[in-house]
């Protein structure tokens, strides 16, 4: 147990990091894919 709290304090900052940038992400791709599935509709 003693081991575990360095390793998640070590760890922990960068998985957190991470998990807010795949959530920025997510939103941005979610706003790409919706102006790709309006395409077609928007060139007729």
């Amino acid at each position: 147990m003693e081991q575990f709290i360095p390793l998640m304090s070590e760890v922990g900052f960068p998985i957190v990091v991470t998990l807010y940038l795949l959530h920025r992400i997510e939103a941005k791709l979610d706003n790409v894919v919706h102006s790709i599935q309006t395409l077609p509709e928007r060139m007729k």
